[in-house]
């Protein structure tokens, strides 16, 4: 006899109704590396719980993520206590986790920080090496796997802000082994070849292991070496990879990174128009300008009476001169009575004023004579009237 079919709901009900019922999956205790964490708006937590061997899908609510005292993150070990249970919807199991421990660093979270810190130190992070991104790229290069939404982000933003940009797609695997290899190598042939003005280094989003080519050290290398700019846009916003810090410039989506290698040609030809706005109007402020210059200027006597000028200068130093002879002869006049006045005195203290009014002077040996005590009889003595000099000699 046939069993009788039962429905897809039915049949979810009743496993998760087994699971649901079995003591030891209502308490596990599971210790795994997280991956594919997703925080959601809602404040519940979505990730997968995996070892080397396999994987299981695990949900911790809000009600229980308020007493974390860490924040999870791809790559991290923990211990997880939960329930297991199926989701009816999907037919999917998974841990209802209750609580979550740290339990230390997964192995590939523990390799990118080794690497990052060795090229930190290296200096292939420093700024000043840093490219700058050209402001009017021709040729975008971009790097990114063949398949996914990408490039048509890319090609859409590129083409929408200047629709004469070259887009040069170079296809590249850009998760799983072997893929670092491949990328380094696609970037060595651009620079090469000369392929593009500047590179776009892309990929969506994913888990630690889905990026983990673009934390590769051959990929590190090959953007330091690069001659040409390169922008990283690998991931989403909160994703970082080494390739972020060894780029010219990160983006934090591939729509991004075409915003930031093409200029918009629209607000190009605003600033443009702007420019020559403003250089018409400046240039009419001139014109204006130098038509009242040159309407005052005609209007000046120096063009309506070249001469005047000329013959007011020479008014001006005849009266100048003038004055100066003016002065000239007053000072003279001056000078010339102070010298009659000076003279007069002179004249009347003279002593040869008073021996025209009948006085002498006797003189001895040269010398004045004063008084007559200083004569003696005998002595030959010089008499000096006003007209005339004689000798004498004393004889009482």
């Amino acid at each position: 006899m046939k069993p009788e079919p039962i429905s897809v709901t039915d049949l979810n009900k009743y496993i998760k109704g087994k699971v649901d019922t079995d003591e030891f999956l209502n308490n596990v205790l599971v210790k795994g590396e997280i991956s594919n964490f997703k925080h959601h708006y809602t404040g519940h937590m979505y990730f997968t719980l995996k070892d080397e061997n396999s994987l299981i899908k695990c949900i911790m609510f809000k009600t229980y993520t308020s007493n974390l005292n860490f924040i999870p993150k791809d790559g991290m070990k923990v211990v997880v206590f939960g329930t297991v249970s199926i989701f009816e919807r999907d037919g999917v199991y998974q841990i209802y986790c209750k609580t979550m421990q740290d339990d230390g660093m997964g192995n590939l979270y523990t390799a990118y920080k080794e690497l990052k810190e060795k090229l930190q130190k290296e200096g292939l992070f420093n700024q000043e090496i840093k490219k700058k991104i050209p402001a009017m790229p021709k040729v975008i290069g971009v790097l990114t796997s063949k398949t996914g939404s990408v490039i048509r982000d890319i090609i859409n933003v590129s083409t929408r802000r200047n629709p004469n940009v070259y887009i040069r797609l170079f296809t590249v695997p850009v998760q799983g082994e072997g893929a670092a290899e491949k990328i380094a190598d696609a970037i060595k042939l651009m620079n090469d070849k000369n392929l593009a003005d500047v590179l776009i280094l892309a990929r969506g989003g994913g888990s630690l292991e889905d990026l983990w080519p673009f934390n590769e050290e051959i990929v590190a290398r090959a953007i330091y070496n690069s001659k040409l700019p390169i922008i990283s846009a690998v991931g989403h916003e909160t994703d970082f990879t080494i390739s972020d810090f060894v780029a010219d410039l990160r983006a934090p989506t591939p729509s991004a990174a075409a915003e930031l290698a093409v200029p918009d040609i629209k607000e190009i030809y605003g600033k443009i128009e702007n420019y020559q706005n403003r250089f018409k109007l400046s240039l009419k402020k001139k014109v204006e300008f130098m038509r009242l210059r040159y309407e005052k200027c005609m209007k000046s006597r120096a063009f309506t009476d070249p001469t005047r000028h000329i013959n007011e200068v020479y008014i001006k130093i005849d009266m100048i001169i003038k004055k100066i002879e003016s002065i000239v002869r007053q000072e003279i006049n001056n000078n010339r009575n102070k010298a009659v006045e000076i003279i007069t005195k002179l004249d009347t203290l003279s002593p040869l004023k008073t021996l025209t009014r009948g006085y002498c002077i006797t003189q001895k040996s040269g010398k004045i004579v004063r008084n007559a005590k200083d004569l003696f009889i005998d002595d030959e003595i010089d008499i000096k009237y006003y007209d005339g000099n004689i000798k004498a000699k004393v004889i009482e």
